[in-house]
């Protein structure tokens, strides 16, 4: 099955597939030699594999299985959420046009951040970065989907990440000895419990319009969820005003602006407090020197 979607004029899939980690993980997979796919869950027993390629007219989509009225449309939502179709940058682009560390970000058409299918789906994805290497987070949230994923119906190799209620069923333990997932494990029992429960409603975090340091509250009282985490979480639901400060956040300001000497939080921070609203974008995309040392 195979349709259109429209995507704004400065739309790019390849910048928003290369925005972040995302793509390397379960269930997406970067298709050669431009594209995505990723196995959507419809319901509590039934995912479908979507491809997505970019055309002169929109977003390609395509489907293995023929999906109802319903289902293609639950599929749109779900792609319009993780590609960020409904997403907009025009004030951010006209301060990066004056910043030759940016420039490049407006013609590439940089900004939007790849998303889950779901926003449970990003939070859990999120705490499994915490305290790990990236090969530890690829691995832990393979092992979350081949064991507790649902499958499509034309390939018991391709699955959905889980639902809550199927990890809600799951006991801390039991994640933690099948998944690998550690000290995380009750982090993530505790999320998927209460999403299933209903005490936990991450739908209305994700199209809440409180100001952004309430918002941030909400996802800092998340267990398992700091402020690295909240920061994070919180590009992904389009709000820029914090910076996911690590040590690799760091060495990168500490090579940018201070010769390599130590930096804090604080150095991070200021470099750039002066773009407002959007300094968690302008950080992420800036043109660091330390990565073209690495490159060069």
């Amino acid at each position: 099955m195979k349709w259109m979607l429209k995507a704004p004029s400065s739309y790019s899939l390849d910048a928003v597939v290369q925005s972040h980690g995302w793509s390397q993980l379960d269930p997406f997979q970067i298709l050669e030699p431009s594209g995505l796919s990723c196995v959507i869950g419809l319901s509590s027993d039934v995912a479908v594999r979507v491809s997505v390629s970019e055309r002169k007219r929109g977003l390609a989509v395509s489907t293995a299985a023929r999906l109802g009225s319903r289902q293609r449309a639950r599929v749109e939502e779900s792609l319009s959420w993780m590609l960020g179709l409904d997403q907009e940058f025009r004030t951010f682009y006209r301060a990066a046009r004056d910043e030759p560390k940016l420039s490049r970000i407006p013609k590439e058409g940089w900004g939007r951040m790849l998303r889950s299918a779901t926003f449970f789906e990003d939070v859990v994805k999120t705490i499994l970065t915490t305290n790990t290497t990236w090969a530890g987070t690829i691995r832990m949230v393979s092992r979350l989907v081949n064991l507790y994923g649902v499958a499509t119906a034309g390939d018991d190799h391709l699955k959905a990440f889980p639902s809550p209620e199927r990890l809600a069923a799951a006991s801390p333990d039991e994640l933690r000895k099948e998944t690998g997932l550690g000290y995380r494990a009750p982090y993530v029992s505790a999320l998927a419990e209460g999403v299933a429960s209903g005490s936990i409603d991450l739908d209305a975090i994700r199209e809440s319009d409180l100001p952004t340091p309430e918002l941030r509250k909400l996802l800092l009282s998340l267990k398992g969820v700091g402020p690295y985490a909240a920061a994070t979480l919180l590009m992904l639901l389009g709000r820029y005003d914090y910076l996911p400060v690590d040590s690799w956040a760091l060495k990168l300001v500490s090579t940018e602006w201070y010769d390599g000497e130590p930096v804090g939080k604080e150095e991070v921070e200021s470099a750039f407090a002066h773009w407002g609203e959007w300094k968690a974008l302008a950080y992420w995309f800036w043109d660091w020197e330390l990565l073209k040392e690495r490159s060069g």
